[in-house]
């Protein structure tokens, strides 16, 4: 005849031990799940914070990108005004005819 004991740990840990005539014994133990929680809980936060740093690599280049742009008008705007202003000092050179 098989004799069985079920154990429960303060911890939720479950462990069944079953021991038969022939002198075998069988222990099962199941936990209380909590280390399984505990990994997904740090995955979760492992890919937050992954997609945290993507996301402010992507703000950072579209930031570059507008300062770039920026500076490139502005030199274009100076380079314009520098055009305009050798025209109107060429035209005061040159006498009106």
């Amino acid at each position: 005849m098989a004799t069985e004991r079920l154990t429960e740990r303060p911890d939720g840990t479950t462990e069944r031990v079953i021991e038969r005539d022939s002198g075998t014994t069988f222990v099962e133990r199941r936990g209380s799940g909590a280390g399984g929680v505990i990994i997904g809980i740090a995955v979760l936060a492992l890919v937050a914070i992954v997609a945290f740093f993507l996301l402010s690599q992507s703000r950072n280049d579209a930031i570059r990108t507008d300062a770039v742009s920026s500076a490139a008008s502005s030199v274009a705007d100076s380079a314009s005004n520098a055009a305009g202003a050798v025209s109107d000092a060429a035209e005061s050179v040159t006498p009106n005819q």
